[in-house]
C-alpha cells in the first residue's frame, strides 16, 4: 500500500529534485497547499496573499522507505530555522512546513523535529499541520530541474550544489544510476 508524505521547503523545484531519486518515492508532484484561496496559481501563490506554500507531494512505498526517514531527509536538505524563507526565497510561500495525512504521521513528524533540533543551533521554526487540500503546480513546474536545470542560473547557484551534498550524505539512499 502506497502512502503519502507532504512537505513544504522552500521552492518547489528543490524539494522536488532532492525526492525524485531516493529509492521508495515513485512520485513527486510539486504544488501548493495550506491556504485559503481555492485553485491558486503560481502567480496568487507568489504574491503572498493566498496562504499557500510551495511544496511537494510524494507517493512513497513505507516497504522501501519509511516516513521517518523522508522526515529526516526533508530536515536535512533545507534550513528548518528560516522563518518564511529559504535563502533568497522570502513569504509564508517559502516557510518550512510537514502537513500530515494521519495522527501516525503528525506523531512521526514531532518526533522528527525533536531529532533535528539536535543538529541545529537556532531554534527549527518548522510547522506541522493538518494536510488539506493539494493542489498541483503547472505543467512547466513539474520535473522543473531535470528539464531546465542546467539552463537556469537559479538551479545552478542553488539546486545544483543541494543535490550535491545530499547524494553525498545519503548515497546509500538513492535509485541506481544517481
Amino acid at each position: 500500500m502506497r502512502e503519502i508524505a507532504t512537505f513544504a521547503g522552500g521552492c518547489f523545484w528543490c524539494t522536488e529534485a532532492v525526492f525524485k531519486d531516493v529509492v521508495g518515492v515513485e512520485k513527486v508532484e510539486s504544488g501548493y497547499t495550506g491556504g485559503t484561496m481555492p485553485d491558486p496559481d503560481y502567480k496568487a501563490v507568489c504574491s503572498g496573499s493566498t496562504g499557500h506554500a510551495e511544496a511537494v507531494q510524494l507517493s512513497f512505498d513505507p516497504d522501501s522507505i519509511s516516513y521517518a526517514d523522508l522526515l529526516d531527509i526533508f530536515l536535512h536538505t533545507h534550513d528548518p530555522t528560516q522563518l518564511n524563507r529559504q535563502g533568497n526565497d522570502v513569504g509564508t510561500q517559502y516557510r518550512s512546513a510537514i502537513f500530515t495525512h494521519s495522527p501516525e504521521q503528525e506523531r512521526l513528524a514531532r518526533a522528527a523535529l525533536e531529532r533535528a533540533q539536535a543538529a541545529w543551533p537556532d531554534p527549527i521554526v518548522t510547522s506541522i499541520q493538518e494536510a488539506g487540500i493539494w493542489y498541483p503546480a503547472e505543467d512547466y513546474h513539474q520535473e522543473y530541474y531535470d528539464r531546465v536545470g542546467s539552463q537556469n542560473a537559479y538551479c545552478n547557484v542553488v539546486i545544483s550544489p543541494k543535490l550535491a551534498k545530499f547524494r553525498k550524505a545519503y548515497a546509500s539512499r538513492l535509485k541506481s544510476g544517481n
